[in-house]
């Protein structure tokens, strides 16, 4: 009775990783043998785990993202002239946290997709707002924000990410 009164009320407050901890726990004999304080750490450890994991979750569906890559699966021997030590300085992110711009430039099918993707993953899993939007996407959306009067809202959302990539890809047919 105590026991589902405790999940109950851990569910009431929404600590859903403390919930899944204390099952674990309760399986595990040897947890038993752990002092309350340190089965109380590794609860909150587990319920920080699940709120930043679920935080990363959150943050990666909104960045729209279009393709999962990842700055530690960079494959330096292609001759594409990408230098490791610039690359790393680059996925510290501090051009983002100081307003500053990159423009990844290179031609057709060198990756320079994956790799504004790949610092976009970067930055969500420090925790920063990130949006993946292709170039004539954005267009349509800004004119038919204009029109239906939602404008100012759409620049607001864009303005407030942190890290907003704009992908030229297809552009060329969009522009020509």
């Amino acid at each position: 009775m105590l026991a589902q009164q405790t999940l109950d009320q851990l569910r009431q407050l929404n600590l859903t990783g403390m919930i899944d901890a204390l099952r674990q726990q309760r399986e595990q004999p040897v947890t038993q043998e752990l002092a309350f304080e340190e089965r109380l750490a590794l609860l909150l450890e587990r319920e920080i785990l699940h709120r930043e994991n679920r935080r990363l979750d959150r943050l990666l569906k909104a960045a729209r993202l279009r393709v999962h890559a990842c700055i530690e699966d960079i494959d330096y021997r292609h001759p594409r002239g990408l230098e490791k030590p610039r690359v790393a300085a680059l996925a510290q992110l501090d051009w983002v946290r100081q307003a500053h711009n990159l423009c990844l430039t290179g031609p057709t099918g060198c990756g320079k997709t994956w790799l504004a993707c790949a610092f976009g993953n970067q930055a969500c899993r420090q925790g920063l707002s990130v949006r993946y939007l292709r170039l004539p996407a954005l267009f349509e959306q800004l004119r038919i924000a204009h029109g239906d009067g939602s404008y100012p809202r759409v620049m607001q959302q864009l303005l407030k990410t942190e890290l907003l990539i704009l992908d030229l890809c297809a552009a060329a047919s969009y522009v020509e």
